[in-house]
């Protein structure tokens, strides 16, 4: 056991690794890789092991600024290094690679040594590979949902919990802020944790931070749900099932997979975490051959996906109704954070700006509503539209706003969207046939979404619509000249709502 003095480094590196001088790390017999513990009275982590020469001088340790702030390390102490071997979790993932069946104790021990940071990037990446490739069965995958939960907080609400949540893949899907007002009108509690958007143009905590705060912690959170019965909050400040955060964000954003067992257990984690009883489960889904873009293919895939979600659930206690919905277009015709945040107000307001909004939205809040017993089954689509149209889910979301830190009597009309406008429109005469989500979310991440929140797009033509030629299609918002203009390159390139006529092809000279 050595003592070094912590020499801070300012870089958030996203992974438990730490610098050595090349003197002192030959003296005790480390090289690039090895682990050691690095402890300070009570708090202690693990940390692999980097070397220089330039770096950190000898009877230094240097540690990046995340693994400082995460253990609260005193820089004015020293710390004691001692080397320490590859955890039992190592070989258990080991195990999983060769297709052995995971024990609960075994994969509670990979879930706790990830949290712990005593596993490097690439043993992580090694078990989200296994998942991928060998699959877990569905006792391994309840293990590794309560593992996850039971590493983080969990909160107790001291009531029934209702929720609802999107297995995601569809631009525009801020159905949440309807939903969480007409259910929280019908008298439920329905304390809402969202996440933020990575690689979509808006996650729902995006969208509801151009309203009011979305960041609280757990007492926070819960005097919140208790005053209003409703809240739109952001998951990652509440510290809800941490592994996953560790698994997403240092392994598969960088591999581009998310293994199935993996997304079930990070929605299922979240929603242990939280004190779920009855969730709505939402899984959109493509309906035809021709449209791109959802994460589940067809109707068919949705309602396998849909019966192991349900069999998940009903292993770890939480009563889930999955819903299958239409996921070929985006839902509503705003895409982007303060777009969003606009057209759901303008439905809470009455204004009607999107049939398949509302009609999403309803049909969600009904099946909680029915989930609960206020109303019998098929009925609570009728009662969720009494509770829109009458206003009173707009008075529920004024008392949220007002409860996170916004402003009560905003209208949709003072919502602030983009700054610079860019347009689209039909070359020809006919109807559209397909709106590309995959296209219509790059064209809105090129725009700046969802840093921007003014960034997105309005859509002005949806499937269906008759359209002429010079007719608008779309319209793209920026507060970014010049991404505006890449963004706008892109959708003339590749023509994200496709218009056609009845005349598909025309063959006249076969030589």
């Amino acid at each position: 056991m050595t003592e070094f003095i912590i020499k801070p480094i300012d870089i958030t590196s996203g992974k438990n690794e730490v610098i050595l001088n090349e003197d002192d790390a030959t003296k005790m017999g480390f090289k690039n890789g090895d682990r050691l513990k690095i402890r300070q009275s009570e708090v202690s982590t693990v940390g692999m092991v980097e070397t220089t020469k330039t770096v950190v001088n000898e009877g230094e340790i240097g540690i990046y600024k995340d693994i400082l702030e995460k253990f609260a390390f005193e820089l004015r102490a020293g710390v004691e290094v001692t080397a320490v071997g590859r955890p039992d979790s190592f070989y258990f993932i080991k195990e999983k690679m060769k297709s052995e069946k995971l024990s609960k104790d075994k994969i509670y021990s990979i879930v706790a040594d990830a949290v712990a940071g005593n596993l490097s990037n690439l043993e992580l990446a090694a078990f989200i590979l296994a998942e991928e490739f060998v699959g877990l069965d569905m006792e391994e995958i309840g293990h590794l949902t309560k593992a996850m939960a039971e590493t983080g907080q969990m909160i107790d609400f001291e009531e029934t919990v209702f929720d609802k949540h999107s297995i995601g893949g569809v631009p525009g899907n801020k159905v949440t802020l309807l939903i969480v007002p007409i259910v929280a009108s019908a008298g439920l509690l329905i304390p809402k944790t969202s996440s933020r958007a990575i690689t979509s143009p808006a996650g729902t905590a995006d969208t509801f931070e151009v309203l009011a705060d979305v960041k609280f912690n757990i007492d926070e959170l819960k005097e919140l749900a208790k005053k209003v019965r409703g809240t739109i909050a952001w998951g990652g400040s509440l510290n809800l099932a941490p592994s996953d955060d560790i698994f997403i964000h240092r392994v598969e954003h960088g591999l581009g997979i998310d293994p199935l067992p993996q997304m079930m257990a990070s929605i299922y984690s979240k929603k242990l975490a939280t004190g779920v009883d009855f969730l709505v489960l939402d899984i959109p889904t493509l309906t035809r051959y021709y449209e791109r873009g959802a994460k589940v293919r067809s109707v068919e895939e949705a309602r396998t996906l849909a019966r192991q979600f349900v069999e998940l659930s009903d292993r770890i206690g939480i009563k889930t109704e999955a819903a299958i919905t239409y996921g070929g277009q985006p839902v509503g015709h705003a895409i982007g954070p303060a777009l969003e945040a606009r057209e759901a107000l303008q439905a809470l307001e009455g204004l009607r700006p999107s049939a398949s909004l509302i009609e999403k939205s309803c049909a969600l809040a009904g099946v909680l509503i029915e989930m609960s017993g206020k109303a019998t089954k098929g009925q609570g689509k009728q009662l969720a539209e009494e509770i829109l149209n009458s206003g009173k889910a707009l008075s529920k979301m004024k008392e949220i706003i007002e409860a996170q830190g916004g402003n009560p009597t905003i209208e949709s009309q003072d919502v602030a969207i983009g700054n610079y406008k860019a347009e689209l429109r039909s070359s020809s005469d006919g109807y559209i046939v397909r709106v590309d989500n995959k296209q219509i979310v790059k064209i809105c991440n090129t725009a700046g979404t969802p840093r921007d929140k003014g960034a997105g797009i309005l859509l002005h033509a949806k499937v269906g619509y008759k359209v002429k030629a010079g007719d608008l299609l779309l319209s793209i918002f920026s507060n970014s000249e010049s991404r505006l203009s890449k963004a706008h390159a892109i959708a003339l390139k590749n023509n994200p709502i496709v218009c056609e006529g009845m005349l598909i092809e025309r063959i006249s000279d076969l030589t």
